[in-house]
């Protein structure tokens, strides 16, 4: 592991470390609430974000940062003026956000040359006060999911049922918007503008597909979270690729393999099912022939037999 060595390389992992906690437990609540888009939407957002602080000579991840929480805030706001439509608020932060980025990037000459680490990640892009700046999301992303797991849990199923018991729907919401900006903007020099959603989504879709339960696709989704990044970190280093899409395309893997494996599975089990109902059958078929037979299974073939 002589990358390790490397101070860059420390900070991308440590910061991969940090994101691949957070990030597919947002998506798992994503993916059951249908706003798998909004991830996709606020990143978006995150590039107008990236081209400002680019522009003002200011923080990149800064201002991407304060860009996402202001596109939430701007979804939630316009979720309650389109209530009937809920994919027109997510259509027009969107193209919000890609319209003042392309304004922007027009206004500096030197921007496309720092512009391509934010869009398909870097592993020399996390700095110190990113890494400070993911700490403090991460830490603040648990502490919301651990104190407002009920309500929050009620609210992804149905949010009606929530609003009857007593659960405060629009803050609630607000907050989890708010959050999904902050997760979006601070994995972005890991990951890239571009594919940051296929970190939140791919995890928690194949958690999901494979699980059976919410605490399980959770614990899985981070498994798979943190197998993706490291892999795909690693492989970056290795190669010279680009992280975010070296992270997504291992992701994409795991999805494929996982589903085509349960799929296996699932043949499996319906085969040894029909291969013993057979069996059962064949018994119950022949049971006048002098075979004896015990259990209630038995039994009650044999009466329906009769």
């Amino acid at each position: 592991m002589a990358m390790l060595y490397y101070e860059f390389m420390q900070r991308a992992f440590w910061a991969g470390a940090l994101i691949a906690v957070v990030a597919p437990i947002l998506g798992i609540y994503l993916l059951l609430r249908r706003q798998i888009l909004m991830a996709d939407t606020l990143s978006h957002v995150s590039l107008a974000g990236v081209a400002l602080g680019i522009v003002l000579q200011w923080n990149p991840v800064a201002s991407a940062f304060v860009m996402a929480i202001v596109g939430a805030v701007g979804i939630e706001q316009l979720r309650r003026t389109f209530k009937t439509y809920g994919e027109v608020p997510v259509a027009i932060i969107m193209t919000s956000g890609l319209a003042l980025a392309v304004v922007l990037m027009s206004l500096s000459q030197g921007l496309n040359k720092g512009f391509s680490a934010y869009l398909f990640g870097s592993i020399v892009a996390v700095q110190p006060s990113d890494l400070w700046l993911m700490s403090f999301v991460t830490l603040a992303a648990l502490a919301y999911f651990i104190v407002l797991r009920r309500p929050l849990y009620q609210l992804t199923f149905d949010e009606e049922t929530a609003r009857l018991g007593g659960v405060k729907v629009r803050w609630l919401s607000l907050s989890f918007s708010v959050l999904t900006g902050m997760v979006v903007a601070v994995a972005m020099p890991i990951i890239g503008v571009l594919l940051v959603s296929a970190l939140i989504v791919l995890p928690a879709a194949l958690a999901i597909r494979i699980t059976s339960s919410f605490t399980a696709a959770i614990a899985a989704a981070v498994a798979i979270g943190f197998t993706g990044i490291f892999s795909g970190l690693s492989l970056s280093y290795s190669y010279n690729t680009p992280p975010g899409g070296t992270i997504a395309l291992i992701l994409l893997l795991l999805l494929l393999t996982g589903v085509a494996l349960k799929r296996i599975w699932l043949w499996r089990s319906k085969y040894r099912k029909t291969r013993r109902e057979t069996n059962e059958q064949e018994i119950v078929e022949n049971g006048h022939g002098g075979v004896v037979y015990a259990g209630a299974d038995h039994s009650r073939l044999l009466k329906q037999k009769q």
